[in-house]
């Protein structure tokens, strides 16, 4: 099998990683990054977000797996300390895999620059400089409402359980194949309204987030900060891709959400 490390450069990831290549070598699987079967990321959640936008081209070819070197997060399975178990995983139980939906994010412009096209995994996000921002929200073509307020967030589900809860959206289970939008300090008063609370759009829908023209908007995709100039819109919708974990040892996603907001009972 030909696998592909993808670490952070913490002391604690530098060390598992060398132990890993060490390990799957051993066992004759070929480390390849070019063209790889699986793509194990050591560190965190952050790592592994790194790694999929590495390989995002790749997605009907490569499975993920990520190794956590603090505490498991989302997208991670195993922990440093269990990487013989790992490999000798891989030797035996090669076909195995979960799938999650992925965002499809697509930004126009005004000035005729081509359009650039995203692919999330947790979510992206909308926001002005320093002035409020002002957004006509359309769901399938019809106008839905007119935002006012800090920005907007869209997420996946595995992405439901970051910045979309803490603006106070809720959580979904990856096994819907839809996505959710949430407005950040939205402003409701007697003059101006919107709904003021998440919605969940379902897959055969798509969203589109129009713009008035301004140079200091900032979009997010995942963890990259984007610089936008002259945006005219934004259009969300689910992505005809998915993301493919290896399912060796995949972990109950409610089992990860308590494990990440409640703890021990």
């Amino acid at each position: 099998m030909k696998v592909a490390v993808i670490h952070s450069h913490v002391e604690k990831s530098l060390k598992a990683a060398d132990t890993l290549y060490k390990l799957l070598t051993a066992r004759g699987h070929e480390i390849n990054r070019e063209q790889p079967d699986i793509v194990i990321s050591v560190g965190g959640d952050g790592t592994l977000l790194s790694a999929f936008h590495l390989y995002n081209h790749k997605l009907d070819k490569v499975r993920f797996l990520g190794v956590h070197t603090g505490h498991l997060g989302f997208y991670t399975d195993w922990r440093d300390y269990e990487l013989e178990e790992l490999v000798e995983t891989l030797c035996t139980n090669q076909e195995k895999s979960v799938s999650y939906p992925l965002l499809d994010v697509r930004i126009k412009y005004r000035n005729g620059k081509p359009d650039k096209h995203f692919l999330a995994l947790n979510e992206s996000t909308i926001k002005r400089g320093n002035r409020t921002m002002v957004a006509d929200i359309y769901i399938k073509d019809e106008l839905f409402e007119r935002f006012r307020g800090d920005g907007l967030s869209v997420s996946t589900p595995t992405g439901s359980t970051a910045y979309n809860k803490s603006v106070g959206g809720a959580v979904l289970h990856p096994s819907i194949n839809a996505f959710q939008l949430a407005e950040i300090a939205s402003l409701n008063n007697r003059v101006f309204r919107t709904l003021g609370s998440p919605i969940v759009v379902a897959q055969q829908e798509w969203v589109e987030i129009k713009l008035q023209d301004s140079t200091d908007y900032l979009v997010t995709i995942d963890q990259f900060n984007i610089q936008q100039d002259h945006i005219e819109s934004v259009h969300y919708r689910i992505a005809d891709e998915r993301i493919h974990f290896a399912s060796y040892r995949h972990m109950h996603f409610w089992h990860r959400v308590r494990d990440a907001f409640i703890g021990d009972l």
